[in-house]
């Protein structure tokens, strides 16, 4: 268990870049931990570079397995599943695939003109950008081993009941008719190489790395903001245990916002270090990585409004329950 500890803080926790970060703002920046000032510098540095790091090594390793599952293999398994086996494997490959939320529209057109069942494919959209394999290892990394297994737990369970709901409603009527008319083409698959698999892993590294490196900063930036310059009492009383609303509230706050988890964690960081509860955290990060304005409006192009009010409510209301559940266990356990 020693041994355990020692890496867990020094490989995920970073422990030793958290020293070389405060020997840096004391002795270089000439700034107190113990100021506002010092604890921001020190929570912005930390964090954007412990971030990357565990970002890149992960998103290599995790790309390379990856690699096994392009859309076109994805869409061979679900295709060939039915009933709620295929929503639990959609929901699970969506973990295994990374696409943002944006990205993952194109796939469901794809999915939906081939001819894949319906449900299973919103399993899959729903899980895709809320659950990933990287974020999984950055959540334990901040919160713990616990709560990182936990939000991919509930996550694949909202992702499950999600695409049930919708495929017991049959509202394949409701997807719009260019979608099922959209050509289909299966692509023959070529077997990869190891060396094809390494270059695959290391391009999807700067692409991702690329692509949600803004999100990461500002995050980060919020996160040292709230850590260190806006007053516990306040965030306890809009987000705390003793606001009822807290869960609805962190769930709304996060629609507006178009971010990747990577730039949501920092954001979560701060919120319970303030005394935020873990299910208002958790329901804040789904309503980011799920429900983002950028990809309802993307979704709104493919279906029709009433499926697309269905589909927000299902996971809404999954997001809500989730939070408030997580939040009244927690306080058992207290």
């Amino acid at each position: 268990m020693n041994i355990f500890s020692w890496l867990n803080a020094q490989l995920l926790k970073m422990k030793w870049l958290w020293d070389l970060v405060e020997l840096l703002v004391e002795k270089v920046f000439g700034l107190s931990m113990d100021t506002r000032l010092g604890g921001s510098v020190h929570f912005f540095i930390y964090d954007t570079i412990k971030i990357f790091i565990l970002l890149s090594v992960m998103i290599y390793i995790i790309s390379y397995i990856q690699s096994y599952f392009p859309p076109e293999r994805t869409k061979k398994l679900l295709g060939g599943i039915k009933g709620i086996k295929g929503n639990v494997l959609g929901a699970l490959l969506g973990i295994l695939t990374p696409f943002c939320s944006c990205s993952s529209i194109p796939i469901f057109i794809g999915f939906v003109s081939a001819g894949l069942p319906l449900g299973a494919t919103f399993s899959f959209l729903i899980s895709s950008p809320m659950i990933d394999l990287a974020s999984l290892m950055l959540l334990m990394s901040f919160f713990g081993t616990k709560i990182g297994i936990t939000y991919v737990a509930v996550g694949v369970v909202i992702a499950i009941i999600g695409g049930v709901v919708i495929q017991r409603l049959n509202m394949e009527k409701y997807v719009e008719s260019y979608v099922w008319a959209a050509e289909n083409v299966d692509i023959e698959l070529d077997e990869m190489t190891g060396r094809d698999r390494m270059e695959f892993a290391k391009d999807q590294v700067k692409d991702i790395v690329h692509r949600v490196w803004p999100y990461i900063l500002i995050g980060v930036g919020i996160g040292a903001g709230i850590h260190n310059w806006i007053p516990q009492s306040i965030i306890e009383r809009i987000l705390g245990q003793g606001n009822p609303f807290s869960v609805l509230i962190a769930t709304f706050i996060g629609i507006p916002i178009y971010a990747d988890i990577f730039g949501t964690i920092p954001i979560a960081e701060a919120l319970v270090a303030k005394g935020v509860g873990i299910g208002t955290v958790i329901s804040f990060m789904m309503g980011v990585t799920t429900l983002s304005l950028p990809s309802l409006i993307m979704l709104s192009k493919v279906v029709k409004p009433k499926l697309l009010a269905t589909f927000i409510a299902i996971v809404t209301i999954g997001i809500i329950i989730v939070g408030y559940g997580l939040n009244a266990f927690t306080a058992l356990l207290i």
